[in-house]
């Protein structure tokens, strides 16, 4: 692994391999993948309480990295949550906009070919289920919830959240999703926002959600767009 490329100093050969194994399967970069691995160490370091939550998946390497962690402390309990339309994204507003200040909605109509446009984060539902058998989490934890997470959250919901992962990029479903799923994370548990930084729109989501509801957070960086909490 060492050979392949050139790792952070911190980097242990875990994290290493978590990174490898995920990577085509992912957009996130090896500084938010290591803050996940360090996530789910954390909450079975200190026995967090919980299922495991991500709205938005694309392929899946994300939640295929937190179920290989789960795997190295042997524990099967947790239930697995992927939210996703499974047919790409759903349709932006005007809010939301690149940190550049460049439309979402034109950014997606610059090419259509989903398979092509990666801001499509088009994903088929088999495509993941292929990753998320890559690991050796039992297939009867994992729940696949189809559908624009305005749908079918709070139809379907666990009933405590041990970590919790926000990836839809887009300001209505960050904020629907911070509504309805941040109340359920338990305290001590922990929150990953992976588009604050590049997505004014969920930016604006999230800032506007703790301050309405009076929450103090700390939103560490993970690196330029992906943020991380521990919820009081």
């Amino acid at each position: 692994l060492d050979k392949q490329k050139k790792w952070p100093s911190d980097f242990e050969t875990f994290h290493k391999a978590v990174v490898a194994k995920v990577e085509p399967f992912t957009m996130t970069s090896q500084e938010r993948i290591f803050g996940l691995v360090e996530a789910v160490d954390y909450i079975e370091k200190f026995q967090i309480e919980g299922d495991i939550v991500e709205c938005g998946v694309w392929k899946g390497g994300s939640m295929l990295a937190i179920a290989e962690t789960l795997s190295r402390y042997k524990n099967y309990n947790r239930k697995l949550y992927l939210y996703d339309t499974f047919e790409g994204m759903s349709a932006p507003t005007d809010e939301d906009v690149s940190h550049d200040n460049l439309k979402a909605e034109k950014l997606l109509a610059s090419d259509a070919n989903k398979n092509e446009n990666l801001v499509w984060a088009y994903s088929t539902l088999e495509q993941v289920k292929k990753t998320m058998s890559l690991s050796s989490y039992p297939e009867g934890q994992i729940e696949y919830v189809k559908g624009k997470v305005e749908e079918t959250i709070p139809q379907t919901l666990p009933g405590q959240i041990a970590l919790l992962r926000l990836d839809t990029d887009w300001y209505e479903s960050t904020k629907h999703e911070l509504i309805h799923l941040f109340p359920k994370l338990v305290q001590g548990g922990v929150l990953i926002i992976d588009d604050y930084g590049y997505w004014k729109g969920a930016r604006k989501a999230v800032d506007e959600y703790f301050k309405e509801n009076k929450i103090r957070i700390l939103l560490n960086r993970m690196d330029e767009t992906g943020r991380i909490a521990v919820k009081q």
